[in-house]
């Protein structure tokens, strides 16, 4: 693998990515890229070549701030700035790793420093590395929620801010933000995907033509990397001439009423929430003109701006896919389209001509749009299932669809857990109310100061102190142990034989499993989908962030044949030993949905009860969803969450308003199995 990075004009296809960065790098005040694809789809390839294009920055000689020789910082750390000499430097892409620490993302304070002599010895992080470049998360939707959170504040404040038992840093901290990710390993929050101005989608080319270029580019740079990127220099230098030229323009380009109406109706039409949209939308397409060279915004720039600014801002819910309406968007912009003076000869279509408008990249080729996903099912109208079949794809029924989710009250994982931050059971994390304190095992994040001085105190006499100021050695220094939440591995283990398939039942099923999902999702969950039916057991999704691919898979579930519970459950419990493995801290909690029957080979209530017990024994926590229905109950169901030593509920007493005590139950069952 080479270091030399592959030109941005060599990119094949994949205008809108293209289009998102080179209006960002024109504008940063539009507020960053996220970009959405399949693996191997050159989201980092386009990405790391764009900081070759954007103009060297002036800094001011020594500051490890990147200060502005024309207007520093006055807060700066490294301050206060001279009148001096002026150093350039090349614009810098800094990239954040997922398992990077909040001090090495805000940067950290010595803590003993500034207890024992009161100076603010700070080490910058990597936001003062990308102030005034590019910051760059691969894998976005993996970065943990509070880094996620410090990474959004600083981008939207243009600052950031470490503060540390009273003792505060200030510096600025403005830079492009562009995140990748891959939407099969989990979502981003809506709130946080508000947060990024643009969102592109991209997919592999279909075509064959563009594969193969894409693949001879791609062997020809790793060949002769320094010679590939010669022969793309004059483009190269176009580009960057033509982002200088666009940045001397934006001040000049005026935002007439008419384009500002048909923003505002656009959104209204969408019915986006809050205002963000409609003033990025308004800076994108302000920035779509200056990238055409031109002083005025046209309505082919408002549509452009909304297919890039709205998409991710559409999602109600997790399990909705982002997308655009475009003939609701031509509607739209048609009726609130009378623009007057201000745009005597409007021209409703994107004009393809790269050098023109439309703001096109400065490169032919097909549109890299996404590839459309499939649909589910549609539901099926067969009658109640006959007699169970003995395999599994006879008498199968079709998919039915889910029913709608509700509000479901919270399962929890009984006991302290030590897994990834989350929002489900109890833990101790870097991030909650402070427990108590402890000695710092590596280097110190968190300083309990009360225990710390109480440590330092009484030695003060023999370290020869003088002055007013404690003297503080490490071995003085606390760390505070603090408890919060934790993410789970929610493992479903559903049943879809034939006592399961009748219509309105396997909806009602499908329903609680998706309002579970939801609930998993908003925990910071993952998940997995075990099922059962006819002779085995399949692990329909491994365990994974993408709920979406949870729902997608549960929607598609068909139905039909016996009940292998055991093989269901001996099929979750290798599950989890596997997944123990990758991910020891990560605590489980089994959702089995069934109506408790069992049936096939020989004893098969026997021997699902032996398979339950070993959940047991190992301190498995688990739920039973009971779905068992008519005026007479087996209540088999109930003995295998005996089985299990978990509890059982019925699918009514699972929502939200119907349950009093459902976590208190689970964890008194899991209180009494530790006792």
């Amino acid at each position: 693998m080479t270091s030399t990075p592959f030109p941005f004009t060599a990119v094949v296809g994949q205008d809108d990515l293209r289009l998102a960065l080179l209006l960002n790098a024109v504008s940063p005040a539009v507020g960053g890229v996220l970009v959405r694809g399949e693996k191997g789809t050159a989201k980092s390839t386009a990405v790391r070549a764009l900081s070759a294009l954007l103009p060297a920055v002036a800094v001011v000689p020594g500051c490890r701030f990147s200060c502005s020789p024309g207007s520093p910082d006055p807060g700066c750390p490294d301050g206060p700035h001279e009148p001096g000499t002026a150093t350039e430097r090349p614009s810098r892409m800094v990239e954040l790793p997922v398992g990077a620490s909040e001090d090495r993302l805000v940067g950290a304070l010595d803590i003993e420093r500034a207890l024992a002599e009161g100076v603010k010895a700070f080490e910058p992080g990597l936001l003062a590395d990308a102030h005034r470049g590019i910051l760059y998360v691969d894998e976005v939707n993996l970065l943990h929620d509070h880094l996620v959170d410090l990474l959004l504040d600083a981008a939207a404040m243009g600052a950031s801010y470490v503060e540390r038992e009273g003792v505060s840093v200030r510096h600025a901290s403005k830079f492009l933000l562009v995140g990748t990710m891959n939407p099969e390993e989990g979502e981003l929050r809506p709130q946080l995907l508000d947060r990024f101005g643009l969102t592109v989608e991209v997919s592999a080319s279909r075509e064959p033509d563009q594969r193969v270029e894409v693949v001879r580019r791609r062997l020809a740079h790793d060949d002769d990397p320094a010679g590939f990127v010669a022969r793309w220099a004059d483009e190269e230098a176009a580009v960057r001439a033509r982002i200088v030229a666009a940045r001397e323009l934006l001040p000049s380009v005026t935002l007439g009423d008419a384009a500002l109406r048909q923003i505002a109706a656009t959104c209204a039409a969408f019915e986006v929430d809050g205002m963000r949209a409609d003033i990025v939308m308004a800076r994108t397409a302000t920035a779509l003109a200056a990238w055409a060279g031109r002083t005025d915004v046209l309505a082919e720039d408002v549509r452009q701006a909304a297919l890039l600014a709205l998409p991710h801002r559409r999602r109600r819910n997790p399990f909705d896919a982002p997308g655009l309406d475009e003939d609701k968007l031509d509607e739209t912009l048609e009726e609130f389209g009378d623009q007057g003076e201000d745009d005597p000869d409007p021209d409703p279509d994107p004009d393809p001509d790269p050098g023109g408008g439309g703001g096109r990249p400065p490169e032919e080729g097909p549109q890299g749009g996404a590839d459309d996903t499939g649909a589910p099912p549609e539901a099926g109208t067969g009658d109640e299932p006959g007699p169970a079949p003995a395999g599994g794809g006879a008498g199968e029924r079709s998919a039915v669809r889910a029913a709608e989710p509700f509000r479901t009250k919270v399962l929890s994982v009984p006991g302290l857990g030590e897994g990834a931050a989350g929002r489900r059971s109890r833990a101790r994390t870097e991030h909650g109310r402070t427990t108590g304190a402890r000695r710092p095992r590596g280097a110190l994040t968190k300083l309990h100061l009360a225990a710390t001085v109480q440590a330092a105190a009484p030695h003060q006499r023999e370290r020869g102190r003088a002055g007013r100021g404690l003297v503080v050695r490490r071995d003085d220094l606390r760390q505070a142990t603090r408890e919060g939440r934790e993410g789970n591995l929610v493992l479903f283990v559903v049943d879809a034989s034939g006592s399961m398939a009748a219509r309105q039942r396997m909806s009602a099923v499908k329903g609680a499993v998706l309002s579970l999902l939801l609930d998993a999702y908003q925990r910071r969950d993952k998940v997995g989908l075990v099922t059962f039916r006819g002779s085995a057991a399949d692990v329909a999704l491994p365990p994974t962030s993408s709920v979406d691919a949870a729902a997608a898979r549960l929607e598609s579930l068909p139905t039909g044949g016996r009940t292998p519970l055991a093989a269901g459950l001996l099929k979750a419990h290798e599950v989890l030993r596997v997944e123990r493995l990758r991910d020891p801290a990560r605590r489980a909690l089994v959702v089995v949905v069934t109506d408790g029957r069992a049936t096939g080979g020989v004893e098969p209530v026997a021997l699902a009860g032996r398979a339950a017990r070993l959940f047991a024994a190992e301190g498995t926590a688990s739920v039973v969803v009971d779905c068992e229905s008519g005026p007479i109950r087996l209540g088999l169901a109930g003995q295998l969450a005996g089985e299990l030593g978990g509890t059982a509920v019925t699918l009514d007493e699972l929502r939200a308003d119907s349950i009093a005590g459902l976590v208190k139950d689970v964890r008194d069952t899991g209180t009494r199995r530790a006792a």
